[in-house]
C-alpha cells in the first residue's frame, strides 16, 4: 500500500490518503510514519481521506487512534473524509464515530477547519 501525502493551506492542512486494506503491518506503519514526520514538522491539522480505503480490521483501527492519540497530545486535530460504507459500520459498530470527526468529503473536511 502507498500512503499520499499532500499539504494545503501553506503547508497547514497535510491530506494522507492510504491505499488498500488496513490490516496492520507494512501499510498501517507507513500511515503511522507519516503522520509522526507531520507532527514533528509542526503540522496540527491531518486530514486522512479513507477513499481508497477497502477494508480495515481491528489492527488498521489501532493505528488511527495511535495517530488520533499523538495528535490530540499535540494540541492538534485529525478529520476523516470519504469513509466507504464497510469501513463506516466498523466504526459504528467500534462506537469510534463518537472519538473521530468524520466528514463527507474532502473540501468538508478541509473547510471543517477554518471554521
Amino acid at each position: 500500500m502507498a500512503t499520499k501525502l499532500t499539504t494545503l493551506d501553506n503547508v497547514n492542512i497535510a491530506v494522507l490518503e492510504p491505499r488498500g486494506s488496513l490490516i496492520g503491518g507494512e501499510e498501517t506503519d507507513e500511515l503511522k510514519a507519516k503522520a509522526k514526520d507531520l507532527l514533528d514538522q509542526g503540522n496540527r491539522k491531518l486530514v486522512l481521506d479513507l477513499g481508497g480505503v477497502t477494508y480495515i480490521n481491528s489492527s488498521g483501527i489501532g493505528a488511527l487512534v495511535n495517530i488520533h492519540t499523538m495528535f490530540q497530545k499535540a494540541e492538534g486535530k485529525i478529520k476523516l473524509c470519504n469513509v466507504a460504507k464497510g469501513v463506516e459500520n466498523v466504526f459504528v459498530i467500534t462506537k469510534l464515530t463518537s472519538v473521530f470527526d468524520v466528514e463527507e468529503d474532502r473540501n468538508m473536511a478541509i473547510a471543517s477547519f477554518k471554521k
